[in-house]
């Protein structure tokens, strides 16, 4: 008898944890009210969901007895419930920091993850915290967890002397699932005890497989409900008052309406009418010297929300609609005197979604309007108007067939079409992600061929194939790039390097389960060698080896060097077709250290050093942020970078000979010494879980002082160049500063208070005063000021029948 019970234990640890746990949901009549406490009657006999196993570190083992999780749920006609009691034998030292949607904090976690098909395609992720904090995403295993899609539901978190509890109404109109009378479920439910970084799940996730969605339990015993129709109107009324030194302080009033349309069980049309971005966070812009532009992050929310389709193959950068508008081409003593900061959007819609069979589908529309710039002759003073961007139309598609749960094969589409005689771009790919049943081995890779339609249309194609071992500690991958020179997605995408091919190989190793010293331990080694297309020499070439690890304490620590071996060929920097710069050989090094944010106070270091094979060249830089947390509502974070090049060698400037045709384009560079300096203060303070009070200050100076002037020869060396002497120094400060107030009033609505103040400003001279780089910027002439306000209320089609049902 012993024989066989030890037998049994054996089994359902080593055996049991790899088979699907199944939970029966409790149908239910009486109202639920969504308080955290789990006292109506109907939570009483309803199924526990328990046994619950570590995720991570230790992969695999059964929680602690003092640690345990039960779950239960129950449904009705219009919502599913949650109810869930994370047991604690220590409640004193749960830690419940209230933070701000989406950001957990420094909180324990409780989640649940629902796949209405159960099909291990996709999953809807709903998150509450101790401290009663909401946050929800969608995951997918290509593309991780993606926070910007936020749905409108309900919970409540209690602490108590036993531990704390949780209860969750989340309406169907928030999931995705079949039509059929039974439904079976994918779910899965996720705790995470803070101040052990411990997590742990109900379905037991093996972390040896390179898949998370496809590891869930079912949910059985809903019956005989129906998608609703999912119709959600979002008005919104805000207004702004603006104010800066040589304009009239004026304020204006907007007011328009986002529409999300769930056309079938599967798909959904989300609209905005008359846009207003005036209230997203400000662009952290720096003094560019190199060939590339900036890139920017999107914080539009209609462009980041539920766009992982669009993000396949990397062939979409949002930014591109409504952004900065080209420059005039400028005739003799001319200048700009009037012209816009960004183009406006007229309207946009985007359509998306997956079928049963798993055929994904995205179509997305923008409008942007005619936008003209105002130029003067500085001599008699005429002005003329130019378009610099036409009436512009922007589209993508998407179709993404996703098979056997866990590959997908993908058509993407991206189109501009301008008005007139502007050019039109139109860019196509095919993108694969195939990965063994077993999830043990991945075949990725994609072509796309670009076409720009303008006065010489131009052609281009990108190729890359790449193989890896996704399972197991000791991994590897390797691959290769294709890239003709004019392959130009950037009408509608963001691409920088053409023209090359290159070979790419990594093997890596890691833990999986904690050992005496470390909880986490990762150590790669990459190689990299890159051709141009062209001529065949070598465009980049570097051997990369680096640590990451986590302590039992959990401090992280990472440390890394790259080696540049050969001297190679930059055929970017001089921004000249054919020509290139010698970059000597160099060594890179960095490191990096991440206290235990559970403290209160925490501090995160990152220098780092670049040594180049030439006398005085080499660059050095650090970033220190401390933060302190002084309580569970306040939080404060700093964060100092200084970063200094030596000898940096760059392009400046570049003319043609106009008496001799023949003579190739002078390309001059400079020997410069580039000093930056930023610092970063954010703050937040919680009023409660839906009120929060944010600031968010960021100064930056950066300067490049030309010590003597380059010529570039044909041969990509350089050589002294006195005969130049037009004055290319760089000095770049800038100053944004946010302070703003957000309250969730209702579920899904929101009240948003914002005061922002910036000014920024672009010298050739150099004043080596740090003092003046700040306070040039904070008065009345440089500064400009922002005061809006901004209201934004959810309405649910199915809340509002609902409401009339009942009164009728």
């Amino acid at each position: 008898m012993k024989k066989l019970v030890f037998l049994s234990l054996f089994l359902s640890v080593f055996f049991g944890y790899s088979q699907k746990k199944a939970l029966q949901a409790k149908s239910i009549s009486q109202n639920i009210s969504i308080d955290g406490k789990l006292d109506e009657n109907a939570w009483e006999n309803a199924a526990i969901a328990s046994d619950f196993i570590t995720l991570e570190p230790d992969n695999g083992k059964p929680v602690p007895e003092g640690k345990k999780t039960e779950v239960k749920i129950l449904y009705d006609n219009d919502a599913i419930y949650i109810g869930a009691k994370m047991f604690d034998d220590e409640p004193d030292k749960i830690l419940k920091e209230i933070s701000q949607r989406d950001n957990f904090g420094t909180a324990d976690l409780f989640g649940v993850f629902i796949n209405g098909f159960n099909d291990g395609q996709q999953d809807f992720m709903f998150y509450v915290s101790a401290a009663d904090v909401q946050g929800d995403c969608i995951m997918t295993d290509a593309a991780g967890e993606d926070y910007s899609w936020d749905a409108v539901w309900i919970s409540k978190a209690v602490v108590n002397e036993n531990g704390w509890t949780v209860e969750i109404k989340i309406p169907y109109s928030a999931l995705r699932f079949s039509q059929e009378n039974k439904q079976i479920w994918g779910i899965n439910f996720f705790r995470e005890i803070k101040r052990t970084r411990y997590k742990y799940t109900w379905n037991f996730v093996d972390r040896k497989i390179g898949t998370f969605t496809q590891q869930a339990g079912t949910l059985e015993g809903i019956e005989n409900i129906k998608p609703p129709t999912r119709l959600f109107l979002m008005p919104y009324a805000s207004y702004y008052l603006n104010a800066g030194e040589g304009q009239k302080t004026y304020g204006t009033v907007k007011g328009g309406m986002d529409i999300k349309y769930g056309i079938n069980d599967a798909f959904t049309v989300d609209a905005i009418l008359i846009p207003d971005f005036g209230q997203t966070k400000y662009d952290d812009q720096i003094l560019n010297l190199g060939p590339f532009e900036q890139q920017f992050n999107e914080n539009r929310a209609f462009f980041t929300e539920g766009t992982d389709l669009f993000n396949k193959g990397k062939m979409f950068y949002s930014r591109r609609i409504g952004g900065r508008p080209s420059e005039p081409d400028l005739n003799d003593n001319e200048k700009i005197i009037e012209q816009v900061q960004n183009v406006n959007l007229i309207n946009a819609l985007k359509l998306s979604g997956r079928t049963k069979n798993g055929l994904g589908i995205g179509i997305l529309n923008a409008v942007t309007e005619k936008t003209f710039a105002t130029i003067q002759d500085t001599i008699t003073g005429d002005t003329r108007r130019v378009v610099v961007e036409p009436l512009t139309n922007y589209n993508v598609l998407v179709l993404d067939q996703r098979f056997r749960k866990n590959s997908s094969v993908t058509f993407i589409n991206t189109n501009v079409t301008r008005n007139g005689h502007f050019r039109d771009a139109n860019v196509t790919g095919l993108v694969w992600d195939l990965n063994t049943k077993a999830n043990t081995y991945n075949l990725s890779g994609n072509v796309k061929y670009s076409t720009i339609n303008a006065e010489k249309d131009k052609r281009g194609m990108y190729a890359t194939l790449g193989f890896a071992e996704t399972a197991g500690k000791y991994r590897y991958s390797f691959g290769s790039d294709f890239v003709t020179k004019d392959f130009n997605p950037n009408d509608l995408g963001i691409n920088f390097y053409t023209n090359y091919y290159n070979f790419f190989n990594n093997v890596n190793y890691r833990i999986l389960n904690p050992t005496k010293l470390f909880n986490s331990f990762r150590i790669n080694l990459n190689n990299y060698i890159e051709f141009n297309k062209d001529s065949g020499k070598t465009q980049d070439a570097s051997i990369n080896a680096n640590v990451n690890l986590t302590t039992v304490k959990n401090n992280y620590y990472g440390m890394g060097i790259t080696v540049y071996p050969v001297e190679i060929c930059d055929y970017y920097e001089p921004r000249t077709d054919g020509r290139y710069v010698i970059i000597p050989r160099k060594i890179d090094a960095w490191a990096s250290v991440s206290t235990n944010y559970n403290h209160k106070f925490a501090i995160d270091i990152n220098p780092s050093i670049s040594v180049v094979d030439e006398p005085g060249r080499a660059a050095f830089g650090v970033d220190i942020g401390p933060r302190y947390r002084f309580n569970d509502k306040l939080l404060l974070t700093y964060t100092f970078s200084f970063l200094k090049r030596n000898n940096n060698k760059g392009y400046i400037d570049s003319y043609d000979d106009h008496d001799n045709e023949n003579t190739p384009k002078t390309i001059v560079f400079a020997n410069r010494d580039v000093i930056t300096y930023a610092n970063t203060l954010s703050g937040k303070y919680a009023i409660n879980s839906t009120m929060t009070l944010n600031l968010a200050v960021r100064q930056y100076w950066s300067s490049a002082e030309n010590k003597n002037i380059l010529k570039l020869d044909q041969d990509g060396t350089l050589d002294p160049y006195s005969q130049y002497t037009e004055n290319k120094n760089s000095n770049f400060y800038s100053w944004n500063a946010d302070l703003s107030y957000s309250w969730w009033f209702a579920p899904g609505s929101q009240l948003s208070v914002l005061y922002r103040n910036n000014a920024s400003n672009f010298e050739r001279v150099i004043y080596k005063d740090f003092k003046r780089s700040v306070t040039n910027l904070l008065n009345n002439d440089a500064l400009k000021h922002v005061f809006s306000i901004s209201v934004k209320y959810f309405i649910d089609y199915n809340a509002v029948k609902n409401k009339i049902r009942k009164r009728a």
